[in-house]
């Protein structure tokens, strides 16, 4: 079933990412692991780069397995940097003293 254009993968990858805490980001592997489909790791990216909701949905949160930020949005333009940066520095202010 497609909603907004999207298919059913597309969607389980989006809803595995809304899982991902405030200020906390997690692998395409991890995300392809979380919807049972571990080497599905490349499509996993493909989805979110088709993410129709990125400001309600963190795609910017999913990292490469070597720690590397990757692209924001299919581009390499530092917003994915400045995103977690804001969300950990936002986290902070939510953690019991």
């Amino acid at each position: 079933m497609k909603k907004d254009n999207l298919t059913d993968f597309e969607w389980q990858v989006l809803k595995a990412t809304l899982t991902i805490p405030l200020g906390e980001t997690r692998t395409y592997q991890w995300v392809a692991k979380t919807i049972g489909r571990s080497k599905a790791v490349r499509a996993v990216g493909s989805a979110l780069r088709k993410n129709p909701y990125p400001l309600i949905i963190p795609c910017h949160r999913v990292i490469k397995s070597d720690g590397q930020l990757g692209s924001y949005a299919g581009k390499k333009d530092g917003k994915k940097a400045e995103l977690l940066a804001l969300e950990q520095k936002i986290s902070l202010q939510f953690k019991p003293a």
